[in-house]
């Protein structure tokens, strides 16, 4: 087992990694949590006729008397109605602000049941055990939960730390190509913006099979440079800006695609190409050459590199740039590379952003 810890100021949590976690579970939450005496688990119904069966026996063992809610699959859980049956389940089943909840899934759980934590009772512990791989190496780590609005993804939300995150990589044999490259988008994305010579890992193992060789050392690699920029940069303020690489545009293409037609993974892996290719013009910096590796990386996981913009799409694109949550006034930051390894953020004008995104793909700015 592979363990990191993350310091922040007053607090600090473990991340666990290791195979065979999820059925010692109750073992690793009982001392970061002794005065709890409920655990409210959260999954959904993808994950729940798997894996619930191991996870509730085995923090039950331990003492906690558990619930479980189980939500329908996909991005239109993380809505308010959710968030509001979530709390009021909690009181139903007598939660107190001694107890906690649990996320058993992937980032909308994780996301969403964080949200709830945070919120219900002003605030309870949680737990994150992310089950898929964009959520072990991104959205359980760090502290930020959400939900989506009509407007857009993620801008209802709070910093909320979990109290543990346990992850388990048995939990990514169950999962199919199309979820596991979802999450190699992310595992790419540190490569491009931290650490140059993990790219070069990656690019040298382009298979889920050669990836799963190695997923210890995948995993806590991501984990650990989230720790050090959230360390550094918990509000998202700074450094931890960079961690966005990809996903300004990459949020448009999901709502472009009613978060149905593109997976993040998807929608970020081509936000990247996008942001890679808008640095270039800017003379920020990177090559075509770097641009190539990348480009190539991500299509060895079967991940879009480009994806089109049509009239409606590109009204979608300009109201999502102006809602944008790293946004201040008529500004936003922008995260280019710099080098791949190396990212800035910029800021820039949203006005200047939306003009340099039209000229890329053939429309006239608004």
């Amino acid at each position: 087992m592979k363990t990191l810890s993350v310091s922040l100021p007053g607090r600090s949590y473990d991340i666990l990694i290791g195979s065979g976690l999820l059925a010692q579970a109750g073992q690793h939450l009982r001392p970061v949590l002794p005065r709890a005496r409920k655990l409210f688990v959260v999954t959904d119904s993808n994950v729940a006729p798997i894996y619930l069966s191991t996870l509730v026996p085995a923090l039950e063992h331990c003492g906690f008397e558990t619930a479980c809610q189980e939500l329908p699959a996909g991005e239109s859980s993380k809505s308010a109605a959710m968030l509001s049956t979530l709390w009021e389940n909690m009181m139903d089943f007598g939660l107190t602000r001694t107890d906690a909840v649990v996320a058993l899934g992937g980032g909308v759980v994780g996301d969403l049941a964080g949200f709830a934590a945070a919120t219900i009772l002003r605030g309870v512990d949680f737990v994150q055990i992310p089950t898929t791989l964009l959520a072990q190496v991104d959205s359980s780590v760090g502290g930020k939960v959400a939900i989506d609005l009509q407007h857009g993804k993620n801008l209802a939300g709070a910093f909320w730390q979990p109290r543990l995150v346990l992850m388990d990589p048995d939990t990514l044999d169950t999962l199919d190509d199309r979820t596991f490259a979802d999450g190699m988008a992310e595992v790419i994305k540190y490569g491009c913006i931290l650490d140059r010579a993990f790219f070069d890992f990656l690019a040298l193992r382009p298979s889920r099979g050669e990836i799963m060789e190695e997923i210890e050392h995948v995993l806590y690699t991501c984990c650990d440079l989230k720790r050090s920029v959230v360390e550094e940069d918990e509000r998202d303020t700074g450094r931890r800006m960079l961690l966005n690489f990809g996903h300004t545009v990459g949020h448009a293409f999901e709502k472009m695609g009613h978060y149905q037609t593109w997976t993040h993974g998807q929608a970020v892996a081509a936000g990247m190409c996008v942001a890679a290719r808008l640095g270039l013009s800017l003379g920020i910096g990177g090559s075509e050459e770097e641009l190539l590796s990348l480009t190539k990386l991500l299509q060895a996981f079967d991940l879009p590199v480009h994806i089109p913009c049509s009239d409606t799409d590109w009204a979608v694109m300009v109201e999502t740039i102006g809602l944008d949550k790293k946004g201040a006034g008529d500004s936003i930051r922008m995260i280019f590379l710099e080098a791949l390894g190396r990212a800035a953020a910029v800021k820039m004008k949203k006005a200047d952003v939306l003009e340099q995104l039209a000229a890329l793909y053939g429309r006239t700015s608004p």
